[in-house]
């Protein structure tokens, strides 16, 4: 995991007030929201990390379809931010 992933892991589970997240097991490419996820996380959560990717890095996810693809994981996360910075 590269530092970018770390910070937005690290941001994600701030921003959802996830408790007793063990952050080195979790994988870059594990699904971030959803049943599978194992932050746990659902659609009101996707929801505040768009915001605050959108706040915390200048980088608008605009439309439900795009925001599917990016928040597949931290790694599609993070890729998109580094290619719309």
């Amino acid at each position: 995991m590269d530092q970018l992933q770390k910070e937005l892991l690290e941001l994600i589970c701030t921003t959802c007030n996830l408790q007793g997240v063990d952050l080195n097991t979790i994988s870059p490419e594990d699904p971030l929201i959803g049943p599978d996820s194992p932050l746990g996380t659902d659609s009101l959560d996707a929801l505040e990390i768009v915001v605050t990717i959108q706040k915390e890095y200048g980088v608008r996810i605009d439309s439900e379809q795009t925001s599917r693809v990016v928040l597949q994981s931290v790694a599609t996360l993070a890729q998109y931010i580094r290619k719309h910075q």
